[in-house]
């Protein structure tokens, strides 16, 4: 027997209930456990879609309304309010009140006060807790990012979609349980850093895998040509044999992430098909969505969003990355705005009229948010210390507004809330206690919300 026989046989042999077809198509859908055996208390939420506004949309053109600042629109900032602050790009400059740039009304029952530049969002505002005294300790985008999406802005942390997906696992297996994807437009877009997706320590199966918005959602997801099904898969068992191998003669943690990795590329070529086939949409939902399926627009993923929820993933992160707006904000905002505001909207309703959201717990925030102050007339800078987010679905108390920034919008006046806390928020959503989930690592328990405890924000909680 040659040795390529040797493998094959052998590989076939010992993995041949996982890669035979009918084996394979019976073991794909099947829900994927976690390192919990059960979360901590009861959940409100099974899954979270993250709305990430990459670059920082500005708080003042969104959802805190500033009357004073309108007021001293032009005029210097009190020095006041500014001395010893830490500022990004305007630090030594002269600071002057930038008022907000488009108008506020109060939408629903509820009254939550949202800018005219998201009209579609505001026929939900009844669903939306909004959060109006979030504070970072980072001013530039990369360290916040890190920060927001890690809880460190160390590099090797694991992001919160990957601790959620290590903690809980999946209701499926042919697809991955933390998913991200990306759309462009209306200003200058940041760049994305892999670590913002990563499983740092963790085992790497739990990273994001970035899917394409435009296009194929994955590539090479076919076989080339001359290559069978059945030639794949007795190279994928040979491959996962000696991976194995590896694992059990080494301690080679990556070997069996590579293997687990491998089976999930085998089954995901069964159920990427099924997922992109939108001939069962209903006209009227692509009308809600108001996009062509795979266009590259916010509302595509959004709709995507939905149907990796309908599939079972645990954790999606829709980046947005057009929200950097130094100069020419009232050019620049309501493009972006318009950009991202129906795909929401379309969202947040597609999922209450399926039954969805009710346990989709839907978080919206940028990095950090921007000065009260202009620079250069137009535009504003970084700002660490508030800003604004919302949370909707999964258990939270729709039509809410919590917190408050002072009269400037430079610091919260009332109920500040770190990350951590927005951290530890939805965590507590999905059942998980936030001190209780770490892992032991250099003698250390390492946590998604740090060495402090990150205080849930009961107020926003049905």
């Amino acid at each position: 027997m040659n040795r390529r026989h040797f493998l094959s046989a052998s590989a076939l042999a010992t993995c041949g209930t996982l890669f035979t077809s009918s084996a394979f198509a019976a073991e794909s859908g099947r829900r994927r456990p976690g390192f919990l055996r059960q979360p901590h208390f009861t959940p409100k939420a099974k899954r979270v879609i993250y709305l990430y506004m990459s670059g920082a949309p500005s708080q003042f053109e969104s959802f805190d309304y500033k009357p004073l600042l309108a007021k001293m629109d032009g005029k210097p900032m009190p020095a006041s309010v500014t001395a010893g602050q830490q500022l990004a790009q305007i630090q030594g400059q002269k600071l002057n009140c930038f008022g907000p740039r488009f108008k506020f009304a109060k939408h629903g029952q509820s009254g939550v006060e949202i800018s005219d530049q998201f009209p579609q969002l505001a026929k939900v505002a009844d669903e939306l807790a909004v959060v109006r005294s979030l504070f970072t300790d980072q001013i530039n985008h990369d360290p916040a990012n890190t920060l927001l999406n890690t809880g460190s802005i160390l590099p090797d942390r694991p992001s919160m979609g990957s601790w959620i997906d290590y903690a809980l696992g999946a209701d499926c297996d042919d697809l991955p349980g933390f998913v991200v994807m990306e759309s462009v437009k209306g200003g200058q877009g940041q760049p994305l850093a892999g670590r913002y997706w990563a499983s740092g320590v963790l085992p790497g199966v739990h990273q994001g895998v970035k899917l394409n918005s435009r296009g194929p959602l994955i590539h090479f997801s076919g076989n080339p040509a001359g290559v069978s099904k059945e030639q794949q898969l007795a190279v994928a068992a040979a491959s996962g044999v000696l991976n194995r191998h590896a694992a059990s003669a080494w301690g080679d943690a990556e070997s069996t992430t590579r293997s687990q990795q491998l089976e999930m590329a085998l089954r995901m070529q069964e159920s990427i098909p099924k997922l992109t086939d939108f001939s069962q949409e209903p006209a009227s939902t692509l009308d809600l969505y108001g996009c062509k399926p795979g266009d590259g627009s916010f509302a595509s993923n959004c709709l995507m969003a939905r149907r990796l929820v309908e599939k079972g993933c645990r954790f999606i992160q829709l980046y947005h990355r057009d929200w950097d707006h130094h100069g020419n904000l009232a050019g620049d905002f309501p493009i972006v705005a318009n950009f991202v505001d129906r795909g929401i909207y379309a969202l947040i309703t597609d999922l209450k009229q399926r039954g969805l959201l009710d346990d989709t717990l839907i978080v919206w925030s940028g990095e950090f948010g921007r000065t009260p102050m202009s620079q250069g007339g137009s535009g504003r800078d970084h700002h660490m210390k508030c800003f604004s987010g919302f949370m909707a679905g999964g258990g939270i108390k729709g039509g809410t507004t919590h917190g408050a920034s002072d009269d400037f919008g430079f610091a919260p006046a009332e109920h500040p809330h770190h990350i951590r806390d927005w951290h530890a928020t939805i965590l507590h959503q999905l059942g998980i206690d936030s001190d209780q989930l770490s892992i032991k690592l250099d003698g250390l328990d390492w946590k998604l919300t740090g060495v402090e405890k990150g205080k849930v924000i009961k107020d926003i909680l049905a």
